[in-house]
């Protein structure tokens, strides 16, 4: 899957304006599509929401499934970009005790709605657009490339054993958040997200020095 976020569907390149009329689309599309599903969002419902015109619209996306790989592009770089971040940055289980009490925290004030935004919508297009699905799929295995580089700085730091495979600790990882949200969107409810995270830390904890 190919978005360029810089070009119309024509490949022309984007002005500044451009850009920012593209990426209140993408937003649009974005908010609607955790609301209601990919299925339930129609363009007309994406214009509304976003209050462009049709044909600007299409101007930068040649229709629906174009726009919902920018979508999956967007995602990409606001959850996992934001995650990078924050494992750049892991140090210590009080550290990763904290990354999931903000998710935890997160999902409670939004009420447990929505899930998580990639998950989402990798179950919804995973059966009906390869290429959709492939783009999630690599957005999911960046994030799990950024939570081993966390768990490989705790190793390296000597807060975990030297022996830790931290790939197979990332994996668990990311499967348990996934898991977890799923089912506190579900059931409206944090308590299953907090088990699968505090699982976590647990097993975190049992690979400590």
């Amino acid at each position: 899957m190919t978005v360029d976020a810089h070009r119309t569907n024509t490949g022309r390149p984007l002005t500044a304006r451009g850009r920012e009329t593209r990426a209140r689309i993408v937003n649009a599309a974005a908010e609607l599509m955790l609301d209601t599903g990919v299925a339930g969002t129609t363009m007309e419902d994406v214009r509304a929401r976003a209050g462009v015109s049709s044909s600007q619209i299409y101007h930068y996306f040649a229709d629906k499934d174009a726009l919902v790989h920018a979508v999956i592009a967007h995602q990409d770089e606001t959850i996992v970009g934001a995650h990078e971040a924050m494992f750049a940055e892991l140090d210590s289980i009080d550290g990763l005790r904290r990354w999931c009490a903000w998710i935890v925290e997160y999902q409670r004030l939004g009420g447990c709605s929505g899930g998580c935004p990639l998950g989402s919508l990798g179950v919804q297009v995973a059966e009906i657009d390869p290429d959709a699905r492939a783009g999630v799929a690599q957005a999911l295995s960046r994030w799990e490339r950024a939570i081993r580089r966390g768990y490989e700085s705790m190793r390296t730091g000597g807060v975990l054993r030297g022996d830790v495979d931290t790939e197979s600790l990332a994996r668990s990882t990311l499967a348990s958040l996934q898991g977890g949200l799923l089912m506190a969107q579900i059931h409206r409810d944090t308590a299953p997200l907090e088990a699968a995270l505090d699982a976590v830390v647990a097993h975190a904890r049992l690979l400590a020095r």
